[in-house]
């Protein structure tokens, strides 16, 4: 079974007056991952399609055409896949590849066969995808985090100490636009990317996960002076318009996965706020 919900753009003067329901009905996605079923959401923002794919007896694929008004999914889109639960594989125009947790795959244009298997359908797979438009076709390319030197950032001082492994990153494989990652926080940690920024070029979707069933993230979104946030819970994402910042804070560890899309595919390309701004 698959189902794909559409989420429409929001101004930062549309959500001034926004419910804490009526903003997590528009940011939060609160569940990805159920056994058998593919679950997506297609923002506007930047028109990216994200969600998870798990798969348990039989294999799935993801397959969107009418919708996108394509022959097939990939046709005009890439794709990116990082696997956050037991192992399986991907299988790409035929050919098998096995997707041990925290492996990763880049899918360019024009694959028109991509299906999705678990090894043991009680500990499946867990697929989370994302997929964004792209004009050039760019070479398929299988990424283990055993395999990236991931950047270490942020201080224990000021609680953000983080590893960040670069999965669709130029360092890494050629994208059209999309980006994508995995952030794990150190022992102690629980703020990300803080001090926050923004990129007006660039929107973000976060999926947070490894974390236990009483942890909580409080993830801040919003214009830098009328902030707002998200309670979220364990394998739950959230979509981060170009205007907004994009930060959070756990109440013990967790990782999280970023993907980004828009006018380039420049890592550093921020607009940092000043702690003094935040409002």
């Amino acid at each position: 079974m698959m189902k794909m919900e559409t989420r429409y753009g929001s101004s930062p003067e549309l959500i001034r007056h926004f419910s804490t329901e009526q903003l997590r009905k528009e940011f939060l996605v609160e569940k990805l991952f159920v056994p058998g079923e593919i679950l997506l959401t297609y923002t506007h923002n930047d028109r990216m399609i994200f969600g998870g794919v798990t798969p348990t007896i039989d294999e799935l694929e993801i397959k969107l055409s009418k919708e996108l008004g394509v022959n097939y999914f990939l046709e005009r889109r890439e794709l990116g896949v990082i696997n956050i639960g037991g192992s399986g594989s991907i299988i790409i125009d035929g050919k098998e590849e096995s997707m041990k947790k925290q492996d990763g795959y880049y899918i360019g244009k024009e694959t028109k066969d991509v299906r999705f298997k678990s090894d043991d359908p009680d500990n499946p797979a867990k697929f989370y995808c994302v997929s964004v438009p792209a004009h050039k076709i760019y070479p398929n390319v299988k990424i283990s985090i055993d395999t990236i030197t991931p950047m270490v950032t942020g201080d224990p001082k000021t609680l953000n100490k983080r590893k960040i492994f670069q999965y669709i990153h130029p360092n890494v494989c050629e994208s059209c636009q999309l980006q994508m990652g995995y952030t794990i926080l150190e022992e102690g940690s629980a703020w990300n990317t803080m001090p926050c920024h923004t990129h007006e070029r660039r929107m973000e979707t976060y999926l947070y996960f490894d974390m236990d069933p009483n942890t909580k993230v409080f993830h801040f979104m919003g214009a830098p002076d009328e902030t707002k946030h998200l309670v979220m819970s364990n394998e739950q994402a959230t979509i981060s318009p170009s205007w907004s910042i994009h930060t959070g804070v756990g109440t013990a560890d967790y990782t999280f996965i970023w993907a980004m899309c828009g006018e380039n595919i420049t890592y550093d390309d921020m607009d940092m706020i000043d702690m003094n701004d935040l409002k």
